[in-house]
C-alpha cells in the first residue's frame, strides 16, 4: 500500500499502542500525541518500535487542550489523512468522583481536536468510544446487543462518550463530507504476545482480567468475585471479553473503511459476540499459568448485569472484521505480560 500518515492520540496507552504496532506492521505511517497521565510513553514508544522494527514518524508530548499546540502538530504534518483517537481517562469508578476532570479532558480535548481538523481539513475520524454507551441493560440478548439500541450511560465515564458521540454525528449534519467510525468497545484484554507490550493500569484495577493478574504476581490477595447466583451456567455474569490485538486490528479495517468515502457515520461495536463468564477467565488464566488463584464470593454490586455481549455482524459486513483470537490466547497472552512484567512498564 502507498504509505499515508495516521495521527493517533493516546497511542502509548493500552489499546493505542498495540493499535499503533498493527499500524506500522500494515505499511502506515504514524504520529503519536499523548500527554502521558496515563501510561509510560518512553518505554511505551521504545517497546513498540523493537517490536515491529518501526519508527514512530514523529512523536508529540502535549495535552489535546492547548489548541495552539495541537495546531502545530497539523502545521508541521501536511500529510495527516486520519486520525484515531483514543486520548481520554478512563476509570468509571474514578469518573464518579471527578466528573469536571473527565468532561474537561473527555469533551471539552475532542471538542478541541476536531476543530483543529476542520481548520487543516483532515475529515476521516475513528473514535475510541465504548460499551458503557448502552448503559445498564437488564434485557441483552444471547445474540448481544445491536448498535441501534438506545444509548444511556450510568457513569460520567460513559457519559463522556455518549457525549462525542452525539457531537460527531451532530458533525456530520453539518459537514456531510466527514468520515467518522465510532468503535464501541466491549472487555478488551490480553497483551501482545511478544509480552512486550500490555496493559498497565494505574492504582487498583478496575476491571476483572488485570486484577486477576495482580493476584497472581502477589500484588492483591484475593479475587472478588460479585454474585454467584445469577442465571448463567456456574451463576457469574456474562462479559464479552476480546483480545486487544484483535481490537487493534479493528482501528486498521475502520481507518481502511473510511478512505475514499465521501460522508459517512457508524457507530459500530467491536467485541466476539461470545459471551464469558468470570469462571471461565479465571479457569483460563489457571490453565494456561498452572497458578491457583485464590478467590472469593462477595454479594453482587449495584448495577451489575447478567449478561453484557456485542451484536457484531455490523463489523463483519462494514469492515470486513472479526475478532479471531480464544479466550485461552487472550489468557495466555496476558498471563504472559504480567509474568515479565509484574510491576507493568515500570519493571522493565
Amino acid at each position: 500500500m502507498s504509505s499515508k500518515t495516521i495521527l493517533v492520540t493516546g497511542g502509548t496507552g493500552y489499546i493505542g499502542s498495540h493499535t499503533i504496532i498493527e499500524l506500522l506492521n500494515a505499511g502506515y505511517d504514524v504520529i503519536n500525541v499523548d500527554n502521558g497521565i496515563n501510561s509510560n510513553p518512553s518505554e511505551s514508544i521504545k517497546r513498540l518500535e523493537e517490536i515491529t522494527g518501526k519508527k514512530l514518524k514523529k512523536n508529540y508530548s502535549l495535552d489535546l487542550g492547548v489548541e495552539s499546540e495541537l495546531r502545530k502538530v497539523f502545521q508541521e504534518n501536511s500529510d495527516i489523512v486520519t486520525v484515531i483517537h483514543f486520548a481520554a481517562l478512563k476509570a468509571v469508578g474514578e469518573s464518579v468522583h471527578k466528573p469536571l476532570e473527565y468532561y474537561t479532558n473527555n469533551v471539552a480535548g475532542t471538542l478541541v481536536l476536531l476543530r483543529v481538523m476542520k481548520e487543516f481539513n483532515v475529515k476521516n475520524f475513528v473514535f475510541s468510544s465504548s460499551a458503557t454507551v448502552y448503559g445498564v441493560v437488564d434485557d441483552c440478548p444471547e445474540s448481544g446487543m445491536t448498535e441501534d439500541r438506545s444509548i444511556n450511560a450510568n457513569s460520567p465515564y460513559g457519559t463522556t462518550k455518549v457525549f462525542v458521540e452525539y457531537i460527531l454525528r451532530d458533525l456530520k449534519v453539518a459537514q456531510p463530507d466527514w468520515n467518522i467510525a465510532i468503535l464501541r468497545y466491549f472487555n478488551p484484554v490480553g497483551a501482545h504476545s511478544s509480552g512486550r507490550i500490555g496493559e498497565d493500569p494505574k492504582g487498583i484495577p478496575n476491571n476483572l482480567v488485570p486484577y486477576i493478574l495482580q493476584v497472581m504476581t502477589g500484588r492483591r490477595e484475593f479475587l472478588s468475585i460479585y454474585g454467584d447466583d445469577y442465571e448463567t451456567k456456574d451463576g457469574t455474569g456474562i462479559r464479552d471479553y476480546i483480545h486487544v490485538v484483535d481490537l487493534a486490528k479493528g482501528h486498521i479495517a475502520a481507518a481502511k473503511f473510511l478512505e475514499g468515502k465521501n460522508g459517512v457515520c457508524e457507530a459500530i461495536n467491536l467485541g466476539t459476540g461470545r459471551g464469558m463468564t468470570v469462571f471461565d477467565v479465571l479457569n483460563s488464566l489457571k490453565k494456561v499459568s498452572g497458578k491457583e488463584i485464590p478467590h472469593k464470593v462477595m454479594p453482587r454490586r449495584a448495577g451489575d448485569v447478567t449478561i453484557y455481549l456485542a451484536d457484531v455482524s455490523k463489523a463483519k459486513k462494514l469492515l470486513g472484521w472479526s475478532a479471531e483470537l480464544t479466550l485461552d490466547e487472550m489468557c495466555a497472552d496476558a498471563w504472559n505480560w504480567a509474568r515479565l512484567n509484574p510491576e507493568g512498564l515500570s519493571s522493565s
